[in-house]
């Protein structure tokens, strides 16, 4: 139970950090060739140089991010066991009808 609350407040730090992290990172691609497919020195597959702080933190921050999802998620699927929507119902409670049959077209009457 205490670790699960750990692992929640852990969970919300970093969303918080990754958030921030991420605002404060410049764009990669802002140039105006880049809007077209242009080989710019900022576009994502061009030239970079080497990796910031902020990538850095961006990138670790991520990492922890998934940690933590998944681990609240096991502990989630752990508290509550393997459900389904329809577990609570039982098999032959529901009878189906078949459906109406519509009444076939009369033949136009002869004079």
């Amino acid at each position: 139970m205490w670790l699960m609350v750990l692992i929640t407040i852990v969970h919300v730090i970093v969303c918080l950090f990754l958030i921030a992290v991420v605002l404060l990172q410049s764009g990669k691609s802002g140039d105006l060739a880049a809007a077209f497919g242009g080989q710019g020195s900022q576009t994502a597959f061009g030239p970079r140089g080497a990796a910031t702080a902020l990538t850095k933190a961006t990138t670790l921050s991520a990492i922890i991010f998934m940690i933590t999802s998944i681990a609240l998620s096991i502990f989630a699927a752990q508290r509550t066991g393997p459900a389904s929507v329809l577990s609570g119902e039982k098999a032959g409670t529901t009878k189906s009808q078949p459906a109406p049959q519509p009444n076939p077209p009369q033949p136009p009457a002869q004079k």
